[in-house]
């Protein structure tokens, strides 16, 4: 059964894989065009692979540009460095375009859209708010909070003094999180245009000028329009391998991961043999680990929750009259709220979602634990051992040898005193096909 589960496992994948590198070698567009990418998400190492490898295959093919419609409340501030010094050294221009109408570029979008050659912002949009916070949303306090702090306004500084943008006001968005909408952020010279959508933003970029590498370019796109006057755009979308690192770059994804992973071995460890639980328990717990590959966790955490799971379990083997059992449950909850908290990061699991797995695991680990002790300490119901304290009947004078019947059967049976035939007795021992028996008083 679980060969035939690798096998269907195997061409599952392959069905999925091989066609979606198959579809894009086939569709690739030959004619002079701009190329499209739709980042609607945090900001997370699947994201900043999906811009940069874009952009290296914008350039190969051609493409007159690169449009990045972009709508993030924020993210990663290591993937947001990674996708600024991606656009910064990009080899043709990169329209960063926040939209649509309702989008925002928060925390790290701002730094991402002001690196753009163009910044442009769709009607009912917002930019601004890049203020570092921890995982929770709580400030960050100490010394960590001014260096984070020091270190992401210069980083905003240097970007808009690259592009040629207000500088004051990257540093703002920073140290006062201000925020700001399209028509503010563009009579502040935050970004560069408002457009209603990619055709009207590809006409107000016509003939701007900007800066690839050392040179200066202007932005000619009359060449590829159409005869209704239209530019031929080609969205180009995430490839299979970022869209799952994309899902599990979520923390309350990767968190409910863990958290199936380690109740799925819990139950097969606790039910030997069962194979499916603890199957699906390594395959959820194998995509934690990855989506613990690509965010930063706080491994006291971690720790924290593994130490929680083990008071747990003591709890069901140990007479402490619940105190292992409540603290493995303050551990849990506690390492489950420090998961995620890093200085970098902006990311947290939901509190709503933490209370009910900490009240889900532990109720349930104590359930299936009590029913495996109650199990394991059970009398046995069968075999010699389940012959232990049962009653028969003498039907062969003991003395001090004789026979019983018991569970319709006849035992050779032997007693400490003489027992008369029809009398009852108890089985107290069993020495190989021999019971040992006590006669039970009238």
């Amino acid at each position: 059964m679980l060969k035939r589960f690798s096998i269907a496992l195997f061409l599952f994948l392959g069905f999925f894989l091989w066609p979606a590198q198959a579809k894009e070698t086939a569709t690739a567009p030959t004619a002079a065009h701009v190329n499209l990418i739709v980042v609607d998400a945090t900001i997370n190492p699947a994201v900043a692979d999906f811009i940069r490898e874009n952009i290296n295959r914008s350039a190969q093919e051609g493409a007159q540009a690169l449009i990045i419609e972009l709508d993030t409340p924020g993210g990663l501030l290591n993937s947001t460095k990674s996708i600024v010094k991606d656009i910064l050294g990009a080899p043709l221009p990169v329209i960063v375009y926040v939209s649509p109408s309702g989008a925002g570029a928060g925390s790290a979008g701002v730094f991402i859209t002001m690196s753009g050659h163009i910044a442009a912002m769709a009607p009912g949009t917002t930019i601004g708010a890049a203020h570092p916070v921890a995982s929770g949303g709580q400030d960050i306090e100490g010394d960590m909070r001014e260096k984070i702090d020091n270190f992401t306004a210069s980083f905003s500084e240097t970007i808009a003094q690259r592009r040629g943008r207000n500088v004051e006001w990257a540093e703002k968005a920073v140290r006062e999180s201000v925020s700001v909408t399209e028509v503010e952020a563009l009579q502040k010279k935050v970004i560069d245009l408002v457009a209603t959508d990619v055709q009207d933003l590809l006409r107000k970029a016509e003939d701007r000028k900007v800066e690839i590498g050392n040179t200066k370019t202007t932005l000619n796109f009359k060449d590829l329009r159409a005869a209704d006057g239209t530019v031929p755009v080609v969205t180009l979308e995430m490839r299979l391998k970022h869209k799952v690192l994309n899902i599990l770059a979520d923390p309350n994804i990767a968190y409910l991961l863990m958290m199936a992973g380690i109740l799925g071995l819990y139950l097969e460890f606790s039910h030997p043999g069962t194979i499916f639980p603890g199957l699906a328990g390594v395959i959820c717990l194998l995509l934690a680990l990855t989506a613990f590959q690509v965010l930063p966790i706080n491994y006291t955490g971690l720790l924290l929750i593994l130490l929680g799971i083990g008071f747990l379990i003591a709890e069901l083997f140990l007479p402490s009259f619940g105190i292992l059992g409540v603290g493995g449950i303050v551990a849990f909850v506690l390492g489950s709220l420090f998961l995620f908290d890093t200085p970098e990061s902006e990311l947290a699991v939901d509190r709503s979602i933490i209370l009910t797995a900490a009240l889900s695991v532990s109720a349930f680990m104590l359930f299936v634990g009590t029913l495996a002790v109650r199990t394991w300490r059970q009398k046995p119901a069968s075999g010699g051992e389940g012959l232990i304290g049962e009653v028969g009947e003498v039907r062969v004078r003991l003395a001090p040898r004789g026979k019983v019947w018991l569970h319709g059967e006849y035992w050779n049976a032997e007693s400490d005193e003489d027992v008369e035939v029809g009398q009852k007795v108890r089985v107290v021992s069993r020495d190989h096909m021999v019971l040992r028996v006590r006669k039970i008083a009238r």
